[in-house]
C-alpha cells in the first residue's frame, strides 16, 4: 500500500525540477543582462522570466488539469500569488549582492539564496491558490 502522502512528494519533486528549470533561466538572464541593466535590474528581469517559465511548465506538467480559467488569467494570477516568494527571493538576492563581495561578483549565489528562502512558500500558493 502506497503512502498517502508519496503523490505529494512526488508533486513537490516534480515543482522542483520545475524550480531547477526556473533556477538555469534566472542565472542566464541575471549574467545576460547584468552587464545592461545592472545587478538589481537584471534580478527583476530574471525572475519576471523565471516566473514566466516556471508557470508554463507547473501547468503542463505539475500540475497538470488542476486550476481553471484562461492562460493569461492564470499566469497573472500565479505572479500575484507569489510575490511574497518574490519578496523573500529578490530580497534575500538583493541583500546578498549588496553586502556579500563574492555575491556582487557571482550572482548564481545569491540566485541559490533566493530560491531557497522562497521555494516552499511558492510550493503551497501554487498548490492551494493558483492550480487547485
Amino acid at each position: 500500500m502506497l503512502h498517502p502522502r508519496l503523490p505529494l512528494l512526488a508533486e513537490f519533486l516534480r515543482f522542483g525540477t520545475v524550480g531547477f528549470v526556473g533556477f538555469l533561466v534566472d542565472t542566464a538572464t541575471v549574467y545576460g543582462t547584468r552587464g545592461l541593466l545592472g545587478l538589481y535590474g537584471a534580478g527583476v528581469v530574471a525572475y519576471l522570466t523565471a516566473a514566466s517559465t516556471t508557470w508554463l511548465f507547473n501547468r503542463i506538467w505539475t500540475f497538470r488539469g488542476r486550476g481553471s480559467g484562461p492562460a493569461h488569467r492564470q499566469w497573472a494570477i500565479f505572479l500575484a500569488a507569489n510575490l511574497l516568494g518574490f519578496v523573500l527571493n529578490r530580497g534575500t538576492y538583493a541583500l546578498l549582492v549588496t553586502f556579500s563581495p563574492l555575491c556582487a561578483d557571482q550572482p548564481v549565489l545569491a540566485i541559490i539564496g533566493g530560491v531557497a528562502v522562497g521555494m516552499f512558500l511558492n510550493f503551497h500558493l501554487s498548490r492551494s491558490v493558483v492550480f487547485r
